[in-house]
């Protein structure tokens, strides 16, 4: 009886002791299990670009208006709305009876002056020879070359009306003083036109370049000073990447444009500051009067860059997850800037070099323990960029 209680105690006891054990490892389990590994990118500085848009409008390079310098009728139309046409290629021709009469007029009276200045110019000779012989006096000759002057300079104001009334006629014919693009004509053939009239005849455009102009507001202005060297506007521009050029149907442009300082100070009433991006048309494609958007590219050099979904916000401020030495996360606010793609954050606080950035982490604790695994940045760059 003695041994079958013995007996029965060493098995309680061992039961006891393979419980505590299974206990014990039952812990150590759910202990390692809690621990999770989570991807990170070790924080290295590298050159990051970014642009920024900025609604336009275009002008060809020159725009000329075409208007006429003489009265009267618009006689012929040599060239269609929207032609191209070449500098000295005939546009518009202007009928006024008037100026072909003055020619006629100026003819006649060009004649009649000549003939009046032969007549004096024979009564000079006519009288020098008597002054020499004494037959009349002096006063005689010099009354005679007086009236030789005075024809002659009457003939001169003939030579002149004719002058005036030929140019007068060569206003009526109106020439391209430029290659370009003829814009709109409001006029048709019997309008009276003349110099004073409010509308051209029509717009000449030269496009073989093309200025885009756009405004950027004081913040923006300020922005771009305090990212890009260069002691003046000017040069800072300079130092900004080549300008590119979005059309209406979003396309990218292929040509790339300079850009140029339109006005040298900021507007009052709207408080931005213009500037001008030329861009050559050697195609002719882009027409005065388009809309578009120009595109500039800036730079930021020793850029830290986290994917954007590795980040998370809270009472309007950001945050990430990074690792303390001890492989402890920690919920680390930033300032950044949203890269172009949607794809980054390009840092501007709150990280420094080497700092260690979990990629995959979710509502994560401060201080809780992690397992990290290095992840390459570049990886994740190129797969955002297939994306």
């Amino acid at each position: 009886m003695i041994a079958y209680v013995n007996i029965k105690r060493i098995i309680e006891a061992l039961f006891v002791v393979l419980l505590l054990l299974s206990c014990g490892e039952t812990k150590k389990k759910v202990k390692a299990d809690a621990i999770k590994d989570y991807a990170f990118i070790l924080m290295q500085p590298q050159d990051a670009t970014i642009y920024d848009d900025y609604p336009a409008t275009i002008q060809g390079e020159d725009i000329v208006e075409i208007r006429p310098m003489v009265d009267g009728y618009l006689e012929e139309i040599y060239v269609p709305e929207g032609a191209i046409v070449k500098k000295g290629q005939l546009l518009f021709k202007i009928k006024n009876p008037q100026y072909e009469q003055a020619i006629v007029s100026a003819n006649a009276a060009i004649k009649i002056a000549r003939a009046d200045v032969d007549v004096a110019e024979k009564n000079v000779e006519k009288v020098k020879p008597l002054v020499e012989k004494e037959i009349v006096s002096k006063y005689e000759l010099e009354f005679a070359q007086y009236t030789l002057q005075s024809k002659e300079a009457v003939l001169a104001q003939a030579n002149a009306n004719l002058a005036n009334a030929k140019t007068n006629m060569e206003y009526t014919i109106l020439h391209s003083p430029l290659d370009g693009v003829i814009g709109s004509i409001p006029y048709k053939i019997g309008a009276l036109v003349s110099s004073t009239t409010a509308n051209p005849l029509t717009t000449l455009s030269n496009i073989s370049n093309i200025y885009a102009y756009f405004s950027m507001n004081e913040k923006q202005l300020l922005a771009l000073s305090n990212a890009v060297a260069g002691n003046t506007l000017q040069e800072k521009l300079n130092h900004l990447p080549a300008a590119r050029l979005l059309l209406a149907d979003g396309s990218l442009y292929p040509e790339t444009g300079k850009l140029e300082t339109a006005s040298g100070f900021i507007n009052t009433q709207t408080g931005t500051a213009s500037f001008k991006a030329m861009f050559p048309n050697p195609l002719g494609i882009i027409n005065s009067g388009a809309s578009a958007t120009v595109r500039l590219y800036s730079t930021i050099s020793s850029a830290l860059l986290v994917p954007q979904s590795a980040s998370y916000e809270l009472q309007d401020k950001q945050f990430v997850y990074t690792l303390t030495a001890e492989n402890r996360v920690k919920n680390t606010a930033i300032i950044s800037k949203p890269s172009n793609d949607g794809q980054f954050l390009i840092v501007l606080e709150g990280l420094k070099k080497g700092d260690r950035v979990l990629i995959n982490g979710s509502n994560l604790k401060d201080n809780t323990l992690v397992i990290p695994r290095p992840a390459r940045m570049d990886s994740i760059v190129n797969a955002a960029q297939k994306n």
